[in-house]
């Protein structure tokens, strides 16, 4: 990764003001990116993209598609100015918070709009609107067409996993799969048109992103959901059978102080992916890089060695270790998609393999301070202490915001965090943490929204281990303030970022 000495802002979409309980690609959005040029920052980071679904509590981690965009950050005012929606019908929705997301609300709300949308298309689309919608079709023919097929039969099944689908339609006969896409042509095209809407607003937002000289740093999640139009599609390559049954899920085996975790995705069949050249990877990250500037690699450990727990196993201790594609997996993606920009999450379970892949490859890993020990002279979490190759963070998320985080801290560690930090408790601890992190030798200082707004754990956007309440935070318009901006830019300029 190229950069400069440089920083930036983690947001995810849904955080982001809006009128329709929930953020979206709209004016919201471009409120953050004028926010973000008038701090002088140069980067926004996300969560990943994708649909989520209340069934995995709306985590952009387990969706049903790695290459779809999420309908519910669908911007209705933009459907509005196309005659597709009328300003009636922009009302929001009663149960709208502006400081949190009701996921429930919103999407039974935008699902109404966005079926009227299409069915106005369809009623009035001119020559243009029609070969715009046929050509995104056909160039991202390779996904959509199996993702929108997945959905529409996902309807019609009342929403079961494909696992539970007839026969023919869960290991895919051709035969059956043609006379599903007939059958169900109108509710596969409304879903491609739910995606061309997503592609053509999110490269609008990219492009004001541009202008403004600020990238975008995206998110690829290791795994993908079981029920998923990815495994479901392409279960070779995935450790899977052709009724779906996974022969091992992923996790992270127990550590000190924890149980491990079962994530429960299936783990990757690494040899008929190599076999094919890698090649539902490549299209993976030539499709996630048509939408963003740079990527933070989720779990990079799993590329050098992966804990796959027996799918029959409850227990996350009953993994074992196996090894992951290592370098020849990135040697292939360079050789058809170039020298990508890649962050990796090297948090946890560190060893010589993984240090050793990542200094390989060149990847800046994360640093995050809220893992430091504050009274020990030296450590690898302490800001003091980051070499100029990483990224550092006041928090991410999936910790505690740096406000939580402080308060968290016993006694001792406290007083250690005050005296490394210089800090006398005049100023809130997000802004001595964010002062550390962005004073420190790494190449990228990000902080988070909540951390600049100095606010506790109520503003934490996930518990990992949990299944409710999170991702739920959103930001108020009016919390994106002048002199806010004005403070984080001169902190930049004095840290020469």
């Amino acid at each position: 990764m190229n950069f400069e000495r440089t920083s930036g802002v983690f947001c995810h979409l849904t955080s982001l003001p809006g009128g329709h309980g929930i953020g979206d690609l709209g004016a919201g959005a471009r409120a953050f990116l004028d926010f973000l040029d008038a701090a002088d920052q140069s980067l926004w980071q996300f969560c990943p993209l994708g649909p989520t679904t209340g069934v995995h509590g709306h985590s952009p981690y387990s969706s049903p598609s790695t290459f779809a965009g999420n309908p519910l950050l669908l911007d209705l005012h933009a459907l509005r100015d196309q005659g597709w929606l009328t300003d009636a019908e922009l009302e929001a929705p009663a149960a709208a918070e502006p400081t949190r997301v009701d996921y429930e609300a919103v999407a039974a709300f935008k699902r109404e709009r966005l079926r009227t949308a299409f069915e106005r298309f369809e009623q009035s689309a001119d020559a243009g609107e029609s070969d715009a919608f046929a050509a995104f079709r056909e160039r991202e023919r390779d996904w959509l067409a199996d993702y929108a097929l997945y959905r529409a039969l996902k309807r019609v099944h009342g929403g079961e996993s494909w696992t539970e689908w007839p026969r023919e339609l869960r290991e895919r006969d051709p035969d059956a799969l043609a006379a599903a896409r007939e059958e169900h042509a109108d509710e596969v095209r409304y879903h491609a048109f739910v995606q061309w809407r997503f592609d053509e607003q999110w490269r609008a937002l990219r492009e004001a992103a541009s202008e403004r000289d600020i990238r975008l740093l995206g998110d690829v999640p290791m795994y993908a959901a079981l029920d998923s139009a990815d495994v479901w599609a392409n279960r070779e390559a995935f450790a899977v059978d052709t009724a779906g049954n996974p022969e091992a899920v992923a996790g992270v085996p127990p550590s000190a102080g924890d149980d491990g975790q079962r994530w429960g995705m299936p783990v990757y069949d690494w040899d008929a992916l190599a076999a094919d050249d890698y090649g539902w990877w490549v299209r993976r990250l030539d499709r996630l890089f048509d939408l963003v500037d740079v990527a933070r690699l989720d779990h990079f450990k799993a590329f050098d060695a992966y804990w796959a727990i027996p799918a029959n196993a409850a227990s996350a201790a009953d993994g074992e270790w196996h090894p992951g594609p290592g370098a020849a997996f990135f040697e292939r993606v360079r050789e058809d998609l170039g020298d990508l920009p890649f962050v990796v999450e090297d948090l946890g379970f560190l060893d010589d393999g993984v240090l050793g892949l990542r200094d390989h490859l060149g990847f800046p890993g994360m640093r995050v301070p809220e893992y430091a020990d504050w009274c020990a002279e030296h450590h690898r979490y302490k800001p003091s202490d980051y070499p100029r190759d990483c990224v550092a963070y006041t928090s991410t998320h999936d910790t505690d915001t740096a406000v939580g985080y402080y308060e968290s801290l016993g006694e001792r560690q406290r007083d250690c965090f005050d005296y490394a930090l210089d800090f006398d408790g005049d100023e809130s601890p997000a802004w001595a943490l964010l002062d550390a992190v962005w004073d420190s030798p790494a190449v990228v200082a990000m902080t988070t929204l909540p951390d600049l707004l100095t606010l506790g754990s109520d503003a934490r956007l996930n518990t990992p281990g949990t299944g409710t309440g999170n991702w739920a935070w959103r930001v108020d318009e009016g919390a994106l303030a002048d002199d806010l901006a004005a403070r984080l830019a001169d902190v930049t300029a004095n840290a020469r970022r």
